[in-house]
């Protein structure tokens, strides 16, 4: 009786360990800024707090790309160029080519199609051409295409520094694979936890389960619609979940920081 309770309390001491060092391996590299247009200071915001993951909604209107929620947010000085691609060019000139000073710190850059992918994606690319030196597989920003993504089997049509936002239940084949830059899905799909006390143990299952099968293919995952506070992040930490979807930057970059673990 006594070598099993042993055997017990070294196994919770050992995942006890094994959580703690992986949530401490966390920084801002890990962070995602959802929605990022909505920030006092797009890009900007984020950035200064080091984030390895901002997202952007695009909106093509008479051939051009603007960034906004909705179609009737869309304002004439709010274009991609002016809130993300001007920017990233000012820091990279600024950075001997790279996006941060850090070598060992990239960008994935999100862009949500919301209007249809062949058009969008013919503007985003004759825009992004020009630069394709500082994006991967080349650079250190990386160009991931969600909401109106083109269908897989016309991902080899897109340059080479086009990657693809993925989703877990899809099959993808091993080409295909290589042009998905990232899984993502909803997390109420898994869970209509509010953030509040504990994950309830059948949805962390859920969850695990889906991690584990993106990181066995080689790719990173996240989950957006979580519940975006402290609990929850320290929660995702804890699956292993590659990019901690927030709203909240200052505040994410701070904890990510400072915080105990």
């Amino acid at each position: 009786m006594k070598s099993i309770v042993t055997a017990i309390l070294v196994f919770l001491t050992l995942h006890h360990i094994s959580v703690a060092q992986t949530i401490a391996s966390y920084t801002t590299a890990q962070a995602h800024s959802h929605n990022d247009y909505e920030q006092n200071r797009p890009f900007k915001e984020a950035y200064d707090q080091n984030f390895g993951s901002i997202e952007a909604d695009l909106f093509l209107v008479n051939d051009s790309l603007y960034t906004a929620h909705n179609r009737e947010d869309i304002k004439s000085d709010r274009t991609f160029y002016k809130l993300y691609l001007h920017p990233i060019l000012t820091e990279v000139k600024k950075n001997n080519g790279r996006i941060y000073p850090m070598e060992s710190t990239s960008m994935q850059l999100l862009i949500d199609l919301k209007t249809p992918a062949v058009e969008t994606l013919k503007a985003l690319v004759a825009q992004l051409t020009p630069y394709k030196e500082i994006l991967a597989p080349r650079g250190s920003v990386k160009v991931v295409i969600s909401g109106n993504t083109p269908a897989p089997e016309t991902y080899d049509l897109y340059p080479d520094f086009i990657y693809f936002d993925g989703r877990p239940e899809v099959v993808y084949n091993s080409e295909q694979l290589q042009r998905i830059g990232l899984i993502s899905q909803s997390f109420q799909k898994y869970s209509k936890w509010n953030g509040e006390g504990d994950l309830p143990e059948k949805d962390k299952k859920s969850l695990s389960k889906v991690v584990e099968e993106v990181h066995g293919k080689g790719k990173k995952i996240r989950f957006w619609a979580t519940p975006d506070n402290i609990n929850t992040w320290k929660t995702m930490m804890s699956l292993q979940v590659d990019f901690l979807n927030t709203d909240k930057v200052e505040q994410m970059g701070s904890y990510l920081r400072t915080a105990p673990r």
